[in-house]
């Protein structure tokens, strides 16, 4: 087996192990570390910007890779040619990715410059922004790629990604759906598995306990120096 096969054929599902296994067993054994360990009491300034802008990117990326990869080719084509879809996942990923990179940027800084984030900061929770940005930086370094092949009308690449990323959903894996795919999308797609392989063992847990009940929540009083707020 070769390094190609190795990344693509194998290194998938060692990430996938580790993701499931790893966020089970640290759910189990260390619930008290299943927490996003939020700094924003320490330092505030740009916060609300830097989150809002690395989670609403980072949202729209997952969906979009999701809907994108896994959808059956047969629903895309209901209501789009598959040139069209390409330009869809082009501007989607440009939006979205761009929104991730400058929110992760500006959270990497905050935690490097800030002598409060610092101080309280792990070397698993800088490596984590580093390679998430690291990681959009890569997707979006695939753009002019994928705009050179729709101006061209070449939607190749796009299907070739697709049907791999469905043969891992499949436990069928097909690592030579990718050879003559170009480096800057093999390279973005390591590191994006790679984040699979680090999740439970970084504040990235925190997204299986996402609140969604916290939008049908009862209203809370807080009281603040005599005054009654509803929230």
């Amino acid at each position: 087996m070769n390094l190609h096969d190795f990344i693509f054929g194998v290194y998938p599902y060692i990430a996938g192990t580790v993701f499931i296994l790893g966020s089970w067993i640290r759910f189990d054994r260390e619930q008290y570390t299943w927490k996003a360990d939020s700094s924003q009491l320490l330092d505030n300034k740009g916060m609300r910007l830097a989150s809002n802008l690395f989670h609403v990117g980072i949202i729209g990326i997952f969906f979009g890779h999701a809907a994108g990869m896994l959808l059956p080719h047969s629903w895309w084509q209901m209501f789009a040619t598959d040139l069209q879809h390409q330009y869809i996942a082009i501007y989607a990923g440009t939006v979205f990715g761009g929104m991730a990179l400058v929110g992760a940027g500006l959270l990497f800084n905050r935690r490097i410059n800030s002598p409060r984030v610092r101080a309280v900061s792990r070397k698993r929770d800088n490596f984590i922004i580093f390679w998430l940005l690291l990681t959009a930086l890569l997707g979006l370094n695939t753009i002019p790629e994928s705009l050179h092949h729709a101006a061209g009308g070449d939607v190749q690449v796009m299907l070739s990604l697709a049907e791999y990323v469905k043969s891992i959903a499949t436990l069928s894996v097909d690592p030579s759906l990718l050879t003559n795919i170009p480096g800057a999308y093999k390279i973005h797609m390591f590191f994006g598995m790679t984040i699979f392989l680090v999740f439970p063992f970084t504040r990235l847990v925190h997204v299986w306990s996402v609140p969604l009940t916290y939008l049908g929540r009862a209203y809370q009083i807080v009281r603040a120096k005599g005054r009654v707020r509803y929230n």
